[in-house]
Order: C-alpha cells, then sequence, then structure tokens
C-alpha cells in the first residue's frame, strides 16, 4: 500500500519532474527553489508504521528548515522490487529502509555510502557494537541498525480462546505447533494459519531448532535437499489437511499484512516479525496476541533477536551530510523515538530504549513485553546472508508453490531449489 508526504509536496515534485523532462538533471539528493534541500526516504511498512514516519519526518523538518523530505512506503514485496530497479539505475533514494538480506548486496554493488565518513553527524557510540557490526560488509560500514526484533505466531485472541484449543506457550515444538493447527481447523472450519512451506524466514527458525544454518560463514549453502524436503513434507501434508492456508491464498501473499489469510479473516494465526504485526490492530479490532515461533523437537530455539531493519545512505546521493543527519535523527533524538514507539522493533540506541520502555503503551509494549519474555533464550543471530539471498527468497517462494498447486513433489521442488541456489551463490 503506497503512500507519499502531500505537504509541500507538489510543488517540488512539479518542479522536479520539469527538470527530468529536460533532461538537464537527475539523482538523489535534488536542490530546489530558493536553496532548500530534497531529500528522498524510502521504506517499507504497515499504515501505522507510516503514520509515525510522517509525524518523526515533519519534526525533522522543522528542526532543518532547510530540508524538504519526500517520503514514501509499501509492502515489503513490493519495496524491494522498487528499490532494485533504483539501485540498477543508479537512482536509489538518498536514505533507505533495508533488510538483512539486503545489505551485502548493495554495498557490493556500490550503491550505498561508507557511513564512516559522516561520523561527525552520525552518532553511532550508543548502539551495542556487536549489533552496529551486523551492518559491516568488509570492514565498512554502510548501514545502521534502526531497531530490534524477532519473528513470532501473531494470533486473533478472541478466535483462538473460543475455539477451545490451549493458547500457545513458550517451548512449544514445531509438532505441537501443527497438532495446535489441525484443532484450530476441526473448531473453527477454516485453516489454523498462514502456510509456513513459502517462507524462508519461518524456514531458517527450523533449521536452526535442529542445529543447522541457512548459510554457512563462507556464504554457502548451509543445508541439503533432504533438509528442505523434509520441511516442504511437512508442511505440505498440513496443507493438503486443510490446517493451513490453500494455495490460492498463499500466493498472493505481498509482504502486506492486508493480504494475508489472517489479514482477510481466513486464518486465526500468522507467522510475522513482532513490530509489523501492530498492521494487524486495524483488522482484527478485538485484539492480537503474541507467541514465540515453535522449536525444535528437544526445545532448541530456531529463532533469534536480529536488526529489524536498516537505513543506508545512497553512495549517489548529492547531500550526504543531510542524508546522514536524517539518519542520525531517526536513531538518536528522543522525540524522534517517542513518536516512533516500537514500530521499527524496540530502539538500538541504549540510552533511548531505557528512556522510553516505561513510556510504551499499547502494542509498542507488547512487543517490548514479548522481547523481554525471551531475553536469555534465544541463540545469537547468523551473520548477515550472502547477496544472492535477496534473489533466492522469491526462488523459495516460487518452487514452493509448485508444491503446493502439486505440480512438484517436495522432494522435486527441494533439488530443483539447491541446485539453482548453488549456483546462484556461486554467481
Amino acid at each position: 500500500m503506497p503512500g507519499h508526504r502531500t505537504k509541500g509536496f507538489c510543488a517540488s515534485a512539479v518542479a522536479l519532474a520539469l527538470c527530468a523532462l529536460a533532461a538537464g538533471c537527475g539523482g538523489s539528493g535534488e536542490s530546489v527553489g530558493g536553496g532548500k534541500i530534497v531529500l528522498r526516504y524510502t521504506w517499507w511498512g504497515n499504515p501505522d508504521r507510516a503514520e509515525r514516519t510522517e509525524q518523526a519526518v515533519a519534526l525533522f523538518e522543522k528542526q532543518h528548515p532547510d530540508v524538504q523530505v519526500q517520503t514514501s512506503f509499501s509492502g515489503y514485496d513490493a519495496y524491494k522490487q522498487k528499490l532494485a530497479v533504483q539501485a540498477t539505475g543508479g537512482d536509489a533514494p538518498d536514505v533507505m529502509q533495508l533488510d538483512y538480506r539486503q545489505i551485502d548486496q548493495y554495498a557490493s554493488g556500490g550503491v550505498l555510502l561508507d557511513l564512516a565518513k559522516q561520523k561527525a553527524v552520525l552518532r553511532t557510540s550508543e548502539i551495542d557494537s556487536g549489533l552496529l557490526a551486523t551492518g559491516r560488509v568488509d570492514g565498512t560500514q554502510y548501514a545502521i541498525p534502526q531497531g530490534r526484533g524477532t519473528e513470532t505466531v501473531v494470533y486473533d485472541v478472541k478466535t483462538w480462546k473460543a475455539s477451545g484449543v490451549p493458547l500457545p506457550k513458550q517451548g512449544w515444538t514445531w509438532a505441537d505447533w501443527a497438532d495446535a493447527m489441525r484443532a484450530l481447523k476441526k473448531k473453527t472450519g477454516q485453516p489454523g494459519a498462514t502456510d509456513p512451506g513459502q517462507n524462508e524466514d519461518a524456514f531458517e527458525v527450523w533449521l536452526r531448532g535442529q542445529g543447522k544454518a541457512l548459510y554457512t560463514k563462507s556464504g554457502g549453502l548451509g543445508f541439503t535437499a533432504d533438509d528442505l524436503t523434509k520441511w516442504w513434507t511437512f508442511t505440505d501434508q498440513l496443507r493438503r489437511e486443510e490446517a493451513v492456508s490453500p494455495a490460492e491464498q498463499t500466493t498472493q501473499l505481498d509482504g502486506s499484512v492486508e493480504n494475508t489469510p489472517l489479514g482477510r479473516g481466513k486464518a486465526t494465526a500468522d507467522n510475522n516479525w513482532d513490530a509489523p504485526s501492530s498492521g494487524y490492530l486495524a483488522i482484527i479490532p478485538t485484539g492480537i496476541a503474541l507467541a514465540p515461533m515453535p522449536s525444535g523437537s528437544d526445545g532448541t530455539p530456531g529463532q533469534y533477536f536480529k536488526p529489524s531493519m536498516f537505513l543506508g545512505v545512497s553512495a549517489h546521493t548529492g547531500h550526504a551530510e543531510a542524508a546522514a543527519q536524517l539518519v542520525d535523527f531517526l536513531l538518536n533524538d528522543q522525540d524522534a523515538a517517542k513518536i516512533l514507539g516500537a514500530t521499527r522493533g524496540i530502539p538500538v540506541n541504549e540510552t533511548i530504549r531505557e528512556e522510553t520502555a516505561p513510556l510504551l503503551k499499547d502494542f509498542d509494549k507488547t512487543v517490548a513485553d514479548y522481547q523481554a519474555s525471551l531475553e536469555g533464550e534465544l541463540k545469537d543471530p547468523p551473520q548477515a546472508p550472502p547477496s544472492g539471498d535477496n534473489a533466492l527468497q522469491t526462488t523459495f517462494q516460487r518452487d514452493y508453490d509448485q508444491v503446493s498447486y502439486e505440480r512438484m513433489t517436495p522432494r522435486e521442488a527441494a533439488e530443483n531449489y539447491v541446485t539453482e541456489a548453488k549456483a546462484e551463490l556461486r554467481s
């Protein structure tokens, strides 16, 4: 669902459009009449995140009257595709929200600015050194983590409780989860949850619960076709039992909560990241809750705390200092933190996190309490995945679509994926 700032936008948009038509200028960080700097800032997210972001950006503009920020957002899938096109064309936005899986790709592709060059205006001393390191590639700081998040089973509280099926609890296994989905189907007459087979993040949690990983430290594939066959056999069986959503619904997934089975009122639960789950509040006014992801059969947790997202600056921006000031504001300004809350995860600035924790309310407090319940229980996060993984997320979903539509067996699809993945990671 795209959104754009409209205040003070039209005149500059027309000016920039005319400029583009005249083919006389281009690139990020344009200056407009009167010497005002224009920065393009883009992110993915839901309407709740967008509303808060607009408020924070308005405050930044008030503090920096010489800067105008043009913003846009969309669901994750659409955002990822658009950013890839912009980056390829040398037209990446000045400031961009990045996923863990995009950093290596865009850093190695010359898209991102070395942020150490802006240390005079971009402060990082209040960010945990280990967390900060996740934004580095070959020792260069290309991105700064903006929040800390973790995966969750988000569910419709009223529907789940009314079914009489026991609520999720910490330490439950994938077998427990599957039994709950079957029971929900029997009690409610609809699938218990979104089919997780197409979700590489869910597969990673399942793998880590067995002591394995998506990728090796050298960037190779960390699992075999046998591993993936087991996962897809597990999820495909649940789909055949109608305990999870059918292919017709999972192929409509686009990264937005609105188009999930839970968001459409066709399931009781979903797998998501904790902060973005706030988007369900507008759709399920009776309330949602967050539960831990299932663990391995021996209780080994597969989920982990990871930077929920990062901020990066275009290597081609015409206003690197102003862009870095915007990043610094979003990370370190106390008033901005109060506005943004936990919509992008728990703040990474340690002082701000401590100061804002008691002020959190509503869903922000839900996220903070959920993370607190997992503190000390999860294993260390993996290193940022290799650049090829960005494309492999799409391949993963595409190959599972073949399984869910019964065009390929789990074994055939798994072998096909592993072959393509190895080729992608070598390229």
